[in-house]
């Protein structure tokens, strides 16, 4: 990965060469690198946004998890020069928001709760450009197939959990939990493909040729 302050140039169809826009990623997150690899993206810089993700009073789930995408990308744009693109994942079960489990007794009960019920996955994704914010937020159903005690305790032990909303990675062990799932795939992995490709198209940013 490039970590500079040049934009590098690209080659348009009619052979002419111009100036890329600099994309500068929001998340320390390997998965979000990963999925943007994907689509032939490659960010120039990973610049993590420090800011409190404690949820307001009563704020329901879908504006929680638009106003993190939201704030960090604000806090990162008098930081860093070109696009900035952020995102946050937050898990809903009921109005519950299941953030990432302190310890292991909080994700086991994460994945108690969970366990034979549906539940919310929510991705907002915010991109900061040329002084304007444009955002997308991507809702998935998710129905986790009854968990017994010694799959959850298996699952704990592999330390999978951690850094994950909800107390699971879908894109791991915890997808064989998964017995049904309406919406974007990628969104609950941490970034809508679809409408993340989108908004950098709008940018200027595009899949780069190998």
């Amino acid at each position: 990965m490039t970590d500079t302050n040049t934009p590098r140039p690209d080659e348009s169809a009619s052979g002419d060469f111009h100036i890329r826009t600099r994309l500068v990623l929001g998340s320390a997150s390997p998965r979000r690198l990963e999925l943007l690899a994907q689509i032939g993206i490659r960010p120039d810089q990973v610049m993590p946004a420090d800011i409190d993700e404690t949820p307001r009073p009563r704020e329901d789930v879908r504006d929680y998890t638009s106003r993190m995408a939201r704030e960090k990308a604000q806090a990162l744009s008098g930081q860093a020069s070109g696009a900035i693109l952020c995102a946050d994942t937050s898990v809903a079960a009921g109005r519950r928001i299941l953030g990432k489990p302190a310890d292991a007794d909080e994700a086991r009960a994460f994945l108690r709760l969970l366990s034979g019920r549906r539940h919310r996955v929510l991705t907002s994704v915010a991109l900061a450009h040329a002084g304007r914010l444009h955002e997308r937020l991507v809702e998935t159903t998710i129905r986790l197939r009854p968990l017994n005690n010694a799959e959850i305790e298996d699952y704990i032990v592999s330390q999978e959990w951690q850094g994950k909303a909800g107390g699971y990675g879908i894109q791991g062990r915890a997808g064989a939990f998964v017995a049904w799932l309406q919406g974007s795939y990628s969104a609950v992995v941490g970034l809508p493909l679809a409408e993340t490709a989108t908004l950098l198209a709008h940018a200027g940013i595009r899949g780069m040729k190998e």
